[in-house]
């Protein structure tokens, strides 16, 4: 018995695939491995107390401000002891107004002096969970037996995991869309083609499995970390409860719709446009025709709202959720995420088509070119946007992590489009090269190979596999093997007759280089979505530095409103130190209510400290020289700097805070 082997072209593109995906594979594993935990869009911007104060008396609560909105529970902010003990009560305080964001908690009364360990947890608006912990001491720094945590929240394993589904999610949506676009807008033959509906229906599998992870893991990933908490029923019930489980259940049920508009496209679709070219079709009706292209039409427009609302489950729980002009961010992602999809997944399906289904119309090659064009103008317009809404400065674009991210993906979109317009090059030499009966293809004839005009050297690579005609023998399993061996033979000339053609072969390669681009600019884009805006980053940086310049010879007038959490606790503290220079100043100090009134607090004290030179905090508690007005005089700043002001507030016996600046003097 005699086999055939496979012929040497096909054996190393069969063997080229894998290591391609093997190498691809490789590099994603080690993006992910190497990241950071992601930062996420909101960040903590002040604290009370601070971390590292030293403060006299034991604060009645602890307090967090964040750049932006945050979800918080009733243990989402622990004090301990020095001996690792909780001495707060459990209960979470709103303290939010208007602009600020603001979350505390109450301290057991009668705390002895050493040093308290802060621990805090949230989940950013734009779903990224954030973590952190700093200390204080009251009366005077102490050892302490707890140890801060080192990880952060979003990271470890469940992070990576998390990571790699979140990146799935993408690759699969754009693969879904554009992969179903590609068949509607440039090929429609395409739908019958065994190839294409695997790349589709994986591509739907990819993303529905995905979401799943994404589901399931939200809880630990937001929480403890743990895999062993994503069958915990509680957890997931309140990851339902928040806006990222809505909108991960509601990517579910449009992926239930999706997986019609997949069984429509490649059943019904598939076979009236496969029918379409037989000859009982061409004999047929006007009527016909109508109803594959109002079939067509309808396909196209169901897929678009399905597609659109997959999308909008992105921009409703990240970042265009948040930040400036949300109701203008969200539309735009939803645009951009759309025109990503049409182009990179499109790309995919024609790299497909490319290697594996023979004899595709140069025409579809042109009109996926059209296609793509449109995306990338699309896509250049909303990203600018985007660009602009999530930087909003040139140092952010170029001094934070979210710009250099943002750079680099700049770059790759420019060797992407250079290598595209390499492969247009390519379609327009296929578009010039002869062809036959267009005509029948671009109504989607499936016109057999043998009816394009061959080129010389096409013939001769088909005549150099060619072999002699097999006898079919009597034994059934001896004619299935000859069968199998004659399709292995007829598959490996069509292919060694597409090879032959040098301009089909160089558009495959350029489609290749752009799909490998793609796939990194996919990976680049999953960390970029993770990833601190630069816009909050310098928001954060400038809430901390906060400067007020002092003039020589005038005083340093701030104003600072606080918020103790109690009742009429809400005011603004009016400071004046005069004459704002290193040596002798006088301190006043005027409290005003929210009505403009003065507000007589039942105590008032105040704080300096120059960080750069490790002075202070220099305590100061100034006399009461009138309702709602307190003065000091013979205030001592030794040196020039930026000097950090403190002043704590108390509006009743357990309700008090601490609010600061940083003024220049000198």
């Amino acid at each position: 018995m005699t086999a055939t082997a496979p012929s040497m072209a096909r054996a190393r593109a069969t063997a080229f695939l894998p290591r391609l995906a093997l190498v691809l594979a490789a590099l994603l594993a080690t993006l992910f491995t190497a990241a950071s935990p992601a930062a996420a869009h909101a960040a903590l911007t002040a604290s009370d107390p601070t971390d590292g104060a030293v403060v006299a008396t034991a604060p009645a609560q602890v307090t967090l401000s964040f750049s932006e909105q945050v979800a918080m529970g009733d243990d989402s902010i622990r004090v301990l002891d020095p001996q690792g003990k909780r001495v707060d009560t459990g209960e979470l305080r709103d303290m939010c107004s208007g602009n600020t964001i603001r979350y505390g908690t109450a301290l057991h009364a009668g705390l002895p002096h050493g040093t308290y360990t802060v621990a805090w947890q949230a989940v950013s608006a734009d779903s990224h969970p954030i973590s952190g912990a700093f200390t204080f001491s009251i009366g005077a720094p102490s050892a302490t037996d707890v140890t801060l945590p080192a990880a952060q929240a979003g990271g470890g394993p469940v992070g990576i995991a998390y990571g790699i589904a979140r990146y799935a999610a993408y690759a699969g949506f754009a693969v879904l869309v554009g992969g179903a676009a590609f068949i509607l807008l440039c090929w429609r033959r395409g739908a019958a083609e065994r190839p294409l509906q695997k790349l589709v229906v994986r591509a739907w599998v990819t993303l529905t499995a995905a979401t799943l992870v994404m589901l399931v893991l939200r809880a630990p990933y937001t929480g403890s970390g743990n895999f062993a908490d994503a069958f915990d029923l509680d957890g997931l019930r309140a990851v339902l409860e928040t806006k990222t489980g809505a909108s991960l259940v509601s990517r579910l049920l449009l992926l239930g719709a999706a997986a019609l508009f997949v069984a429509v496209l490649f059943g019904v679709y598939a076979r009236r446009v496969q029918g379409s070219g037989t000859e009982e079709a061409a004999a047929g009706t006007e009527e016909d025709a109508k109803d594959t292209s109002d079939l067509t039409f309808g396909l196209a427009m169901g897929g678009a709202v399905v597609s659109g609302g997959i999308a909008a489950t992105w921009a409703l729980s990240e970042h265009a959720s948040t930040g400036i002009q949300p109701g203008i961010a969200m539309p735009v992602d939803i645009l951009h995420l759309m025109a990503v999809a049409t182009w990179l997944g499109g790309l995919a399906a024609l790299l497909v088509a490319l290697h594996q289904v023979p004899g595709i119309e140069r025409a579809a090659v042109r009109r996926f070119s059209r296609v793509a064009f449109v995306s990338v103008l699309v896509l250049a317009a909303t990203g600018v946007y985007q660009s602009w809404r999530q930087v909003g400065s040139w140092s952010a674009l170029t001094g934070t992590d979210y710009g250099q991210l943002l750079l680099l993906k700049v770059g790759l979109v420019a060797v992407l489009l250079a290598v595209a317009f390499v492969s247009r090059r390519w379609t327009g030499r296929l578009a010039e090269a002869p062809a036959s009966d267009d005509v029948s293809r671009e109504t989607g004839a499936d016109v057999s190979r043998e009816t394009q005009p061959v080129r010389e050297t096409d013939r001769v690579a088909a005549e150099s596999v060619e072999a002699e005609p097999v006898p079919v023998p009597a034994d059934p399993e001896r004619a299935a093997q000859l069968a199998r061996q004659r399709a292995a033979r007829e598959s490996a000339r069509e292919k060694r007759v597409r090879d032959a053609d040098p301009d089909r072969a160089g558009l495959r390669r350029s489609v290749l280089a752009e799909a490998g681009i793609a796939v990194i600019l996919l990976a680049v884009t999953t960390f970029l979505t993770s990833t601190e805006p630069g816009r909050t980053v310098e928001q954060e940086s400038g809430s901390r530095g906060s400067t007020a310049t002092a003039v020589p010879d005038r005083a340093v007038k701030i104003s600072l409103p606080f918020d103790t959490g109690g009742p009429n606790g809400k005011g603004t503290i009016r400071l004046e130190l005069d004459p704002g220079r290193v040596g002798a100043n006088t301190l006043h100090l005027w409290s005003d209510s929210g009505d403009g009134k003065p507000f007589d607090l039942p105590e008032v004290k105040v704080a300096f400290t120059l960080p750069a030179k490790d002075i202070g905090p220099l305590p100061l508690v100034p006399d009461q020289a009138a309702p709602g007005h307190w003065t000091a005089s013979g205030v001592q700043l030794p040196l020039a700097g930026e000097w950090r002001i403190d002043v704590t507030v108390r509006t009743s016996d357990i309700d008090q805070t601490t609010v600061q600046k940083t003024v220049k003097i000198g």
